[in-house]
């Protein structure tokens, strides 16, 4: 027999080991597809940041900058700003062979002070979105010079009497790190036949979009072959959050809107644990909730305590107190259910507690019996008669189980005695009614309805308003320490 069921492990063991290799290829492919999904979203975000932070990335990456703007935005150099910097290259270049003084070096200066001062006036930078930079420029041009035109100030920077008396390759170099990077950000940028500007970035996000379809589509016909019933509707809504990486919102002129695969990436890394979210996504829940919790719960019992003292000043209460058949009561089930309960916790004290607690009770009044026997004139001296020994203490004994029993019998029969609970019910309603009929002849209620509202407003100011103040960290914490208290507990019964 053992013999047999070798094989059988055996084959177990295959079916297992088949099943595991199923699951971790299944997970590298939810990896990888996060990955790649995260990589597509990084390029989404680095091309709409493209523009805006085209500055800092041609400091940090020139190359790459360059060529992506050229490939994919239709970026060009601006031949206002090109040309610029090549007449002060070629400035340069004049004045180390001929010297500044030289003819040559004259009419270059002069150009410049043409081209500086349609800079100003034309301002090629707004195309580009670039027009701070222009100020950054006409701002460090006044500073240097000490003018406060910014024409006046580049063209006495470009002229023969500073540039000597300043040093021409001093000046030369403080263009160079201070002014002529910020020319260098300028550029033109092509426009599309939309009417739009030059955007060629669907040409790297379709191909995203593709893999993505392809995936969704395998998914769609390996549910269907799997499950019955199960349709392609069934299997996009399945992952409905995937449609946001199928369509191509660059294509569609929409490029913003491909911030939303945000949502597709972030379940897909947290999925395949790839990146590991919880802590992330457990923090801003508990904060979420803690905030939501706190909110309703101010808004709840404020809205109670309103509605109480709207009742205490429209005399509801007292109407409801002291003249309850004046009022339309909905009854439902013909039952009145005060008396039902009072009825039941009557009996439930008489027939179960009662009879528990009555060695107790005897206790008690044996007790009581004896200090009553002890401060009698001439009980003392009686105690010292021979023959009487424990005779008073057994006398106590006798007559407080008696009294016990006595009294036990009383509110048993009083209970079982059709007659005795009606007495006892009469007697209850006849305290109701004296207590209403006495409240209202010493006309204490107006002033009891005040006070009742004045508490109620204090209770709301001292000790509700709190509760929006409260500090979350502290309700979280303790929220979870009765977390780890209630798991310890269930632990320990296991």
């Amino acid at each position: 027999m053992a013999a047999l069921s070798r094989p059988r492990r055996s084959s177990n063991r295959r079916e297992f080991s088949k099943y595991d290799a199923r699951r971790l290829r299944a997970r590298w492919f939810e990896r990888i597809m996060a990955m790649v999904a995260l990589i597509n979203l990084a390029l989404v975000i680095g091309d709409l940041s493209y523009i805006p932070l085209r500055d800092m990335y041609l400091r940090l990456l020139p190359g790459l900058t360059t060529w992506y703007g050229e490939t994919f935005k239709g970026i060009e150099p601006h031949r206002f700003t090109t040309n610029y910097l090549e007449t002060v290259e070629q400035l340069e270049e004049q004045v180390a062979e001929t010297g500044l003084i030289s003819t040559a070096a004259q009419s270059i200066l002069v150009d410049l002070q043409q081209q500086s001062a349609a800079m100003v006036a034309e301002n090629p930078f707004q195309l580009a979105n670039r027009s701070g930079n222009l100020e950054q420029i006409k701002n460090k041009m006044r500073d240097r010079i000490g003018l406060e035109s910014a024409t006046d100030s580049l063209t006495e920077f470009w002229s023969y009497d500073h540039l000597s008396e300043a040093g021409f390759s001093t000046e030369m170099a403080f263009f160079s790190s201070e002014v002529q990077p910020l020319v260098e950000t300028n550029f033109f940028r092509r426009t599309a036949v939309h009417g739009g500007f030059v955007d060629l970035f669907w040409r790297i996000d379709i191909w995203f979009n593709l893999l993505f379809g392809l995936e969704m589509l395998a998914r769609s016909i390996y549910l269907d072959r799997r499950y019955k019933n199960f349709t392609w509707s069934d299997a996009i809504l399945w992952r409905w959050y995937d449609i946001l990486l199928i369509v191509p919102f660059s294509a569609l002129r929409l490029p913003w809107l491909a911030l939303s695969r945000i949502i597709p990436v972030t379940i897909r890394v947290n999925q395949s644990n790839l990146i590991n979210l919880e802590p992330i996504q457990s923090r801003i829940s508990r904060f979420v909730i803690s905030q939501v919790a706190i909110e309703i719960t101010e808004i709840v019992v404020l809205r109670i305590i309103d509605q109480m003292q709207s009742l205490v000043r429209d005399g509801s209460v007292a109407k409801t107190l002291l003249e309850p058949n004046s009022r339309r009561y909905i009854d439902v089930g013909g039952v009145n259910e005060l008396e039902v309960i009072s009825q039941r916790l009557a009996a439930l004290t008489v027939y179960n507690v009662l009879p528990q607690v009555k060695p107790e009770v005897d206790a008690l009044l044996k007790h009581t019996v004896t200090q009553a026997f002890d401060r009698t004139p001439g009980y003392q001296g009686f105690r010292q008669l021979p023959g009487i020994g424990d005779l008073p203490d057994q006398l106590a004994e006798q007559v407080v189980s008696q009294l016990s029993a006595n009294l036990y019998n009383a509110m048993k029969g009083t209970l079982e005695n059709k007659s005795g609970g009606d007495l006892t019910q009469a007697l209850v309603q006849k305290l109701g009614e004296t207590f209403r009929v006495q409240f209202k002849e010493n006309e204490n209620v107006e002033e009891i309805e005040a006070l009742v509202v004045d508490f109620l407003e204090e209770f709301k100011l001292n000790y509700v308003k709190r509760l929006a103040a409260a500090d979350v960290d502290r309700l979280i914490e303790e929220r979870y320490q009765l977390y780890n208290v209630s798991q310890g507990s269930l632990k320990g019964d296991r």
